[in-house]
């Protein structure tokens, strides 16, 4: 059973550094995508990035390429999301999902495009001005 763990949220201060963390576990494929997803209560869920576990291959939504860094620890299957200088529009649940590309040529962007399969419960993060 493919689960997916999202960590690191809290409460921080504007202008902090924070990095989340998703660990992904029970896949038995090894190509695949982890994508991370924010929801505002009332909004739409938006993609944040992504990344795919061959090639490395990353996307980063517009608003997301100044201070969101993604990256992927293989061996842990952990993804992660470094986000800089947070400020209070950032406040948001922050999901991480996953795909499975085995049988997929699609490149991140359409990946995060779409509905990804495998869903974690979300960490809340909330930042203060």
């Amino acid at each position: 059973e493919v689960q997916l763990q999202a960590s690191g949220g809290g409460l921080v201060q504007a202008g902090e550094s924070r990095r989340l963390s998703c660990a992904a576990s029970g896949f038995d494929f090894h190509d695949y995508a982890i994508g991370w997803f924010r929801q505002v209560p009332g909004k739409e869920r938006e993609g944040i990035s992504g990344i795919m576990s061959i090639g490395r291959d990353t996307w980063y939504a517009d608003s997301a390429k100044d201070r969101f860094t993604i990256s992927l620890d293989v061996t842990s299957n952990t993804v992660y999301l470094q986000i800089s200088n947070l400020n209070p529009e950032d406040t948001a649940v922050y999901y991480c999902a996953a795909e499975d590309l085995t049988h997929s040529l699609a490149n991140i962007a359409t990946v995060m495009g779409n509905k990804m399969r495998y869903w974690g419960k979300g960490t809340q993060v909330t930042v203060s001005s």
